[in-house]
């Protein structure tokens, strides 16, 4: 398929994410971000993984491209993103690698995904319900606050899918990591090492990154800080192209 073979609707546009991977995406809902980015790029390399709630599918498309997985059980709630995924799977050639399956995750269980997954990853609603601005917008709100599903029932659902030992990968943001961490222990899902993303040496942290194994002992092993832009600068620190060129975060730890 080339891009001239591709319908879009008025509220899409096709955006290159690298040279490898083409996706839809809608003009004024939920996009690409870097966010997303880091989380596929922290997956260690498995066989078989699911995506809790995938939005236009990019995390496990990028998963998918770069053989860190060799296939993908997309969760996604809202009706027309999961569609939107199956399009973005169908027009990179993945279809048969990426099953989109629209559930929402507190119902998700190991029948879905053909057995346990050796794998799970998630960019989950950052805020409560309550919390923060409320977007005009119904797919935003379900994308970032915790409407359907708290982080507690994203991290019990992780632990239904994943085998003893399997790995969980979450990006998460700072102010709330104590929720983050109680709600993995309670799954049974242990913090084994931790990335904290800074936008730059002078501005609080943005973002944190786990990897958490299930049934594993308690060790928490963090990075050194992931600082995104040069001082004064829009430029990339030489860590975070490092992030891009090599789509790891290895280089920190």
């Amino acid at each position: 398929m080339t891009k001239s073979d591709i319908i879009l609707s008025d509220d899409e546009r096709l955006d290159e994410i690298n040279e490898n991977l083409t996706i839809i995406q809608r003009t004024g809902g939920l996009t690409f971000g870097t966010d997303a980015y880091l989380l596929a790029a922290f997956v260690k390399k498995c066989g078989r993984a699911a995506e809790l709630g995938t939005g236009t599918g990019v995390a496990s498309l990028l998963c998918l491209t770069k053989n860190r997985a060799d296939s993908v059980y997309a969760f996604e709630i809202q009706k027309d993103f999961a569609f939107l995924a199956m399009r973005n799977a169908g027009i990179n050639g993945l279809s048969e690698r990426m099953r989109v399956i629209e559930k929402d995750v507190r119902d998700a269980v190991q029948s879905d995904t053909d057995g346990a997954v050796d794998t799970v990853f998630s960019n989950p609603p950052y805020m409560k319900a309550g919390g923060g601005f409320s977007s005009k917008n119904d797919e935003m709100n379900t994308a970032r606050r915790e409407l359907n599903g708290s982080i507690r029932d994203f991290c019990a659902a992780a632990s239904r899918l994943l085998r003893h030992g399997g790995l969980f990968y979450t990006v998460w943001r700072p102010d709330r990591l104590c929720d983050l961490i109680c709600a993995l222990r309670e799954a049974d899902i242990e913090p084994k090492r931790m990335v904290t993303v800074y936008p730059d040496t002078k501005t609080k942290p943005c973002l944190v990154l786990i990897e958490s194994k299930r049934g594993a002992s308690p060790t928490l092993i963090q990075s050194r800080p992931l600082i995104i832009y040069r001082e004064n600068t829009r430029k990339y620190t030489e860590d975070m192209q490092m992030v891009y060129d090599s789509f790891s975060l290895e280089h920190l730890f």
